[in-house]
């Protein structure tokens, strides 16, 4: 089976940490492994934002990263790119129809929108995984949601027009049913976790003797809650608060939510416990993670969340906000604890409940570990959406069939 997945923004080539590179680029990048390991051959689509790249560049074996000219070749906001993606479909109807996939599977609204104007007219099935979903954001964020005006209609016709929707959580499904999806039109894949890469066992980062931790991983913006954990923390005596992400640490003076956190901990009185990392890499990660009495997550909304879930296959209780997929992955008083989002007097709390109870922490801890390696692993989550690219096929030649007739 040839398969292209379409990710505008989010190439799986990118270095993680920058505002618009996260978990998108980490899930795109393992499902076109997992998916080549199975036997696919996999082409991702993204949109070139360096002049010196090469045009295909392979991931892995069975994986080529295809850079696709739309708009100028430098890195942009991905709110920015929306006016290039009728370019980016042309583009991708010439490719296709050179070498035509068998299954189109974008990535995000506007890949979505550029795949489907590209495939429609050659017929191809087309998947698609929001991984957002703009109503959701504009609910939770109003007038400081960036989104382009046009966000809300191309999902609304991307629900009504493509052959299949992926969702990531639960909570997604709600969301898409809203919107008129139709139940028999969804499936529930996960994110998955590298459990090579994260697992209990390997080297741990040193950390303050007599101090405990509490870790938090994620891009600088200010829905992720940052904020909210720093004034938690502020409350719990003997206790550091390690941030990672964002610009290298060097560059984090000139990053306005770095300032922003800095400040909101001094003015508390903990700067001296509070670590701004900046960005850390991957191969690092892992060990950064093993190091947290517990890891802190807790966005005001979150589609899916990937940290928690490396978290928890390094053996790593979490506290998580109880949005979006942080409910169906964190299972409440059992690999950690939910609290509602915004509210750091609960994620005090929770906090508090964990790091004074270590027997407690480390038993969900383990738990955690546990339900990774049983639900999330990259090739249970590839075998899913194979099995969906399948259905999606077996599905199609029935129609062509009945149409003969």
């Amino acid at each position: 089976m040839r398969v292209a997945l379409v990710s505008e923004h989010a190439s799986p080539l990118a270095v993680l940490g920058g505002v618009d590179a996260g978990g998108q680029n980490v899930h795109v990048a393992a499902l076109a492994c997992g998916l080549a390991e199975l036997g696919l051959e996999v082409t991702v689509y993204t949109r070139r934002e360096d002049p010196d790249v090469a045009a295909r560049v392979p991931l892995a074996p069975g994986v080529m990263v295809e850079h696709v000219k739309a708009g100028p070749p430098c890195v942009l906001p991905k709110d920015d790119l929306f006016g290039y993606m009728d370019d980016f479909a042309q583009r991708l109807r010439r490719a296709w129809t050179l070498r035509r996939p068998d299954v189109v599977h974008a990535h995000f609204w506007m890949s979505g929108y550029a795949a489907l104007a590209a495939a429609r007219p050659l017929e191809i099935p087309t998947v698609q995984t929001f991984h957002a979903l703009g109503v959701v954001k504009r609910r939770h964020q109003g007038g400081k949601d960036t989104s382009p005006p046009e966000r809300a209609e191309v999902e609304q016709g991307l629900v009504e027009n493509v052959d299949h929707i992926v969702a990531t959580c639960s909570d997604e499904v709600f969301e898409l049913v809203r919107l008129g999806a139709s139940m028999h039109q969804i499936s529930v894949v996960p994110c998955g976790v590298d459990l090579d890469h994260f697992s209990p066992v390997g080297p741990t980062d040193p950390r303050h003797d007599g101090r405990r931790r509490v870790v938090v991983v994620s891009r600088l913006v200010q829905r992720k809650g940052i904020g909210h954990v720093v004034e938690a923390v502020a409350t719990l005596p003997d206790t550091e608060l390690v941030v990672a992400g964002g610009p290298p640490q060097r560059h984090l003076g000139e990053d306005s939510e770095a300032r922003r956190i800095a400040a909101m901990a001094k003015e508390l009185g903990m700067e001296d416990r509070l670590v701004l990392r900046g960005r850390v890499e991957r191969a690092d990660l892992p060990a950064l993670l093993r190091s947290a009495d517990v890891v802190a997550c807790v966005p005001w909304y979150e589609p899916f969340g990937i940290v928690p879930l490396e978290a928890m296959a390094c053996g790593v209780p979490v506290v998580a906000s109880a949005v979006g997929g942080l409910v169906d992955t964190v299972v409440d008083g059992v690999t950690g604890i939910h609290v509602p989002p915004r509210r750091p007097d609960r994620v005090a709390a929770a906090l508090a409940k964990l790091l004074d109870d270590p027997a407690l922490a480390r038993s969900y801890g383990e738990a955690g570990a546990r339900r990774a390696r049983r639900r999330y692993g990259w090739d249970k989550v590839s075998a899913s959406t194979l099995s969906c690219y399948h259905q999606l096929l077996a599905d199609s030649r029935a129609d062509s069939t009945v149409g003969r007739r």
